[in-house]
């Protein structure tokens, strides 16, 4: 695969803005996000965490956390820089609304998901997720997989591998990426529908004409300017995982995702070569992004 053009200059613009308030459950798209060194303000503040295990709730094992895709959450208002977050939302998957502040909040989601849980705006130490992997050509599990399971792996993963501390993101503050990296999936399976939503991205980038394939991967150590104000240094490639493959809103499961994903392997860290859609980055310097806003890489 040839390698993509990594000139300085611009790159795109951004093209959405994405929080999800509590991890693992959909999120919503944002005019504006003021950003720190722990992401869009907001971002993955909130956690379930499971009552018989301790860990943390994620749809990365969707046979015990199947029900997370079917709640969708926001803020009573929008928070505000400096100020306190205002109470979560959460929209059950049967229409019933409930917020952060009520008395049964975590009886109500603990009945919603069939498992007892809490809710949770810090993590407790050495907190961990767990992911499943299912079979699919090419795709190398993160971390070590349980015995007794041929074909398939379920792993457990530490939360915040390259992220601030007491948040809840699996590896670092912002995941961002391109509409080129979209289309370049599309390419190659013209059947699937790489809709963004299946990869919860904070920031899509809508790439500049001159800017084909997965232009990310050249982007890894580099630094991009948003909007003249915010930048952020990418730190490595997001490799995918069965997240991708699941069924929300109108976009149904489509397990083709995951196998598209690993035309694209890229090394990460002492995890090898991966299928990898995106990249992870911190905040060297935050700030408010909008749509619209040119991004540049340095």
């Amino acid at each position: 695969m040839a390698t993509p053009d990594a000139s300085p200059g611009t790159v795109g613009t951004v093209a959405s803005l994405w929080r999800y308030s509590v991890k693992s459950m959909l999120g919503e798209e944002v005019g504006a996000a003021d950003v720190s060194e722990r992401g869009l303000l907001g971002d993955r503040r909130y956690a379930l965490l499971d009552a018989d295990t301790g860990r943390v709730a994620s749809a990365k094992h969707p046979r015990k956390w199947a029900g997370l895709f079917a709640c969708r959450a926001d803020y009573a208002e929008p928070p505000r820089a400096g100020a306190p977050l205002p109470p979560v939302r959460i929209v059950l998957g049967d229409g019933e609304v409930i917020t952060s502040e009520q008395a049964d909040c975590e009886a109500a989601l603990s009945r919603a998901l069939g498992r007892s849980v809490t809710l949770v705006s810090a993590p407790p130490a050495r907190a961990r997720y767990e992911v499943f992997w299912p079979e699919v050509e090419g795709l190398v599990p993160m971390g070590r997989p349980a015995p007794d399971m041929p074909g398939e792996a379920l792993t457990a993963l530490p939360v915040g591998l390259a992220s601030p501390p007491g948040t809840f993101f699996d590896s670092a503050a912002i995941h961002l990426v391109t509409t080129a990296s979209l289309n370049r999936l599309h390419d190659l399976d013209p059947s699937g529908d790489f809709d963004v939503r299946r990869f919860r991205p904070n920031i899509v980038v809508e790439s500049a004409a001159d800017q084909f394939g997965f232009v990310e991967n050249a982007w890894v150590g580099r630094t991009l300017a948003l909007g003249g104000e915010v930048r952020l240094r990418v730190l490595f490639p997001c490799p995918r995982c069965v997240m991708a493959t699941l069924a929300q809103d109108d976009l149904v499961k489509d397990p083709g995702i995951l196998r598209a994903a690993q035309l694209n392997r890229v090394e990460v860290g002492k995890f090898g070569a991966m299928g990898c859609v995106g990249v992870y980055a911190e905040v060297l310097r935050g700030g408010t992004l909008r749509p619209d806003m040119a991004v540049e890489l340095e």
